[in-house]
């Protein structure tokens, strides 16, 4: 086997530079929209004042989790401030936010796809594995022959990390509805898109929401991967940290990722069961409506189980 060799990474490097010989204006138009889309949400965060957005986190978390986790959400955007980590945290999650919903909206149509086709099923499975067990940081190259350094590659990378576990999990959900549900509403006559809309996705709908909250997590871990691209936010401060051994400013900006991580991730977590939870606003909400319900329907029972009185007859 001496001198035996199978040049597939010369192949993909020629692959790539044909992408990047023939598809320039492409490209360009992709790293044009990502870097509008991050600089115009970048400053959409960092414009008004800090108090302002931690409010407005604080009453997400309250709406849909718990006034526990507003709390907690004060309590950590306001050590972020201390910690005079403002503006990178800021960039950081306008990068994770932005490449969440680019991977949400790639994954959900091809989960969908995958669960309602047994033939693009077979296709995806392999390269999902493939893209979940490739290294995070080789999908960093490509991304930087083509985009240059900066957002771009990095969000390019992200969204790629981050896309399988939405596409699983899509997919899981969608194939795991009730198949009689299904079958009582093709029995009525819905068409199969009816049946998606109207059946399948709501109740796979947490299972979906699990997979978003996959794909942000896996966002998010990519900060520092990001960072080394040319992203500016936390990661960025983390590869500097790493490479002059600064160990306060490393500790900081770790820190700083985890409190965004559990931000996102809990409201994203209860975001498949809105308004069941007992502590937050929808859940307050959703136990009042029902309580007078109750209340209006105990209040005509009783007016409508009492015996009709017959009128005495005149003669």
């Amino acid at each position: 086997m001496d001198g035996f060799r199978i040049p597939i990474g010369t192949w993909v490097a020629t692959g790539v530079d044909w992408i990047k010989a023939n598809l320039d204006g492409l490209l360009d138009v992709v790293s044009f929209v990502v870097s509008f889309l991050v600089d115009s949400l970048t400053r959409a965060l960092l414009s008004p004042h800090f108090a302002v957005i931690i409010v407005i986190a604080a009453l997400i978390a309250w709406v849909v989790r718990s006034w526990q986790l507003a709390i907690g959400t004060v309590v950590s955007f306001g050590l972020i401030v201390a910690m005079n980590l403002w503006v990178p945290a800021m960039q950081t999650l306008a990068l994770v936010l932005v490449a969440a919903i680019v991977a949400v909206l790639i994954a959900v149509p091809l989960g969908i796809w995958s669960a309602r086709n047994s033939s693009v099923r077979a296709v995806l499975k392999p390269v999902l594995d493939f893209m979940q067990t490739m290294p995070a940081f080789v999908y960093l190259i490509p991304a930087i022959v083509f985009f240059g350094i900066g957002v771009v590659p990095g969000l390019v990378a992200t969204v790629i990390f981050a896309l399988p576990p939405g596409v699983r999990l899509t997919e899981l959900g969608i194939r795991g509805v009730d198949s009689e549900t299904v079958e009582a509403g093709q029995a009525f006559g819905a068409k199969p898109g009816q049946i998606l809309r109207g059946i399948q996705l709501p109740l796979a709908m947490p299972t979906i929401m699990a997979g978003v909250n996959q794909v942000i997590m896996l966002a998010l871990s990519m900060a520092v991967i990001a960072g080394m691209a040319g992203a500016d936010g936390l990661g960025k401060m983390v590869v500097e940290a790493i490479s002059t051994i600064n160990i306060p400013k490393g500790v900081e900006a770790g820190l700083g990722v985890v409190l965004i991580a559990v931000f996102l991730d809990r409201v994203t977590a209860a975001l498949g069961s809105a308004g069941q939870n007992p502590s937050s606003l929808l859940g307050t909400i959703t136990r009042r409506r029902t309580k007078q319900r109750a209340d209006a329907a105990s209040a005509v029972s009783p007016a409508s189980d009492a015996p009709e009185r017959t009128p005495a007859l005149t003669h």
